[in-house]
């Protein structure tokens, strides 16, 4: 396999990996444990998962994009649209968890990022999608050249 789709694996497995971390967290917030001497707070966790998951996911896609966008490559957009899907539908489900949420652990944070990365999914879909549809180039002929060289 080329480097470019490792690299989409790579962004698939950390996508699966933000969505797993995001559902687990909120399940979590729905019964914590009743001692709160420990002073949990979502937001921190949130970005330390936003920038060890997601972050590095869609560079990941965006590079695999880039290295194949010239080529096309069917494996590739797959794998580029699952991963969009993947935390289209995992943002959803986390969406729909916030009202269960123990409303004293509930902050601006915890509203916003499902909605943000149900954003951020959608583009990444559209992409995955355009490199489906990308086919290779022929090379242009050049018809002034002389083709005999001894």
């Amino acid at each position: 396999m080329a480097l470019e789709k490792y690299m989409a694996i790579a962004g698939l497995v950390l996508s699966i990996f933000f969505v797993a971390e995001i559902i687990t967290l909120f399940n979590f917030m729905i019964d914590p444990a009743d001692n709160d001497s420990f002073g949990f707070e979502a937001a921190p966790k949130l970005f330390q998962f936003i920038s060890l998951s997601i972050a590095p996911a869609t560079i990941m896609m965006g590079v695999s994009f880039h290295l194949s966008k010239r080529y096309g490559s069917r494996f590739n957009g797959l794998v580029i649209i699952f991963s969009g899907i993947i935390v289209l539908l995992g943002m959803i489900y986390a969406h729909t968890m916030i009202e269960d949420l123990k409303p004293t652990l509930v902050d601006f944070s915890v509203e916003v990022i499902p909605i943000i990365f149900m954003g951020v999914s959608i583009p990444v879909i559209i992409f995955g999608a355009k490199l489906l549809k990308t086919r290779p180039r022929k090379p242009k002929k050049n018809y002034l050249e002389d083709g005999d060289s001894f």
